[in-house]
């Protein structure tokens, strides 16, 4: 029998936060599978597990874990797209030598780790990304959510399951506001560097129920190289989804095409074990919308515009889990039922160094029970 215990974790009555927990007694190096079979429930359940005092959880006990959700799955969750110059994801990743699962993400200079040395981290920051920018006598005190996004590749590459985190230096002290600046006067006071979680679950829940028929009965289509179709395009302020400028990169000038690599998936997907629907559409590199009665959406304004009003709510500050991270944190989430985006802002010699895995699905989500 499994000593593992999980607890849900407790927000104030004003919270829509519904998903989350803590997880006591596991020891992530040895799992039996009784241990497993607890947190694999818990994962479905709750959408992210924090366990704490993880410090000396290894690489390859990171990826094992992270690779259990689905035992077929081998490859790092973007391949090998990580390394094309050109897409917005290649300057933030640092690939462990001996797990190349596993990536090593952060801010500041590091001098040796895990057998990479004299690495420079880089804390995504929204001026990159932006189409709009908090002023820089600003910087230190205000922030925003960078990107919210799935980890997935979204061409070829099967979304991953599971995505696992661990913390293993935090800066600390500082707290920041992050602004929306999207007219609402919506802000919310976060933990320097804090990475935020919302729940697709919740996101499906909030919808009008004609917004829940659109959402089970449309498929969204995705772009061909998709980070490199938006590297030189620019984010909403709230970091959910881009603002059309007409700055995406031209089909003809982006690497080969393969047709049948092109992911057309559910705008709804749904739980293995609870059978619940999560609203889960990363919104920056979407393209088109295939809707029930065969037609299809294909103006990209009106694309973005579409996704973002059925998915803006799901973001609203009430809804946002903020994890004030210490090192030492270990967090595995459910990338098929969450959103999360990076939220920060760094002084240069404020160290964050964290270790990231996840490892593309050996299948694709399922969408609502129906036929197509």
């Amino acid at each position: 029998m499994s000593q593992v215990v999980v607890e849900p974790l407790t927000f104030p009555k004003s919270s829509g936060i519904k998903f989350g927990a803590a997880v006591r007694n596991a020891d992530i190096e040895h799992l039996t599978d009784a241990d497993f079979d607890v947190i694999h429930d818990a994962l479905f359940t709750h959408q992210v597990l924090v366990f704490k005092g993880q410090a000396g959880v290894s690489p390859v006990a990171q990826f094992e874990l992270t690779r259990r959700f689905d035992p077929l799955a081998t490859s790092y969750g973007h391949g090998k797209t990580i390394d094309a110059k050109r897409s917005i994801l290649h300057p933030d990743l640092k690939t462990i030598p001996t797990q190349p699962q596993v990536q090593v993400i952060g801010n500041g200079f590091v001098a040796e780790y895990e057998g990479l040395k004299n690495i420079q981290l880089k804390h995504p920051h929204h001026k990159t990304f932006h189409a709009t920018t908090i002023p820089a006598d600003e910087d230190l005190d205000f922030t925003r959510f960078y990107r919210w996004h799935i980890d997935a590749a979204l061409y070829g590459l099967a979304p991953p399951v599971a995505t696992t985190l661990l913390a293993v230096k935090v800066p600390n002290g500082r707290r920041q506001t992050c602004r929306y600046d999207d007219g609402t006067d919506d802000e919310l006071e976060v933990p320097l560097g804090t990475t935020a979680f919302v729940s697709g679950y919740s996101m499906y829940d909030l919808l009008s129920e004609a917004d829940k028929e659109f959402a089970r009965t449309t498929k969204v289509e995705y772009a061909p190289h998709p980070y490199i179709w938006i590297s030189k395009a620019k984010s909403r302020s709230d970091g959910l989804g881009i603002v059309s400028q007409g700055l995406e990169i031209p089909m003809d000038d982006l690497p080969p095409i393969e047709e049948d690599k092109i992911q057309v998936l559910p705008l709804c997907w749904r739980n293995p074990v609870t059978a619940k629907l999560a609203l889960q559409v990363h919104p920056s590199p979407v393209r088109k919308l295939h809707l029930a009665d065969g037609t299809v959406m294909d103006d990209l304004t009106e694309v973005r515009e579409t996704i973002h009003r059925l998915q803006r709510p799901g973001i609203a500050p009430n809804m946002v889990y903020a994890h004030d991270w210490e090192e030492g944190d270990f967090v595995l989430f459910h990338n098929r039922g969450v959103l999360h985006s990076v939220v920060g802002a760094f002084a240069e010699d404020e160290v964050r160094l964290f270790r990231q895995c996840n490892v593309a699905a050996s299948h694709f989500p399922d969408g609502p029970e129906m036929v197509w």
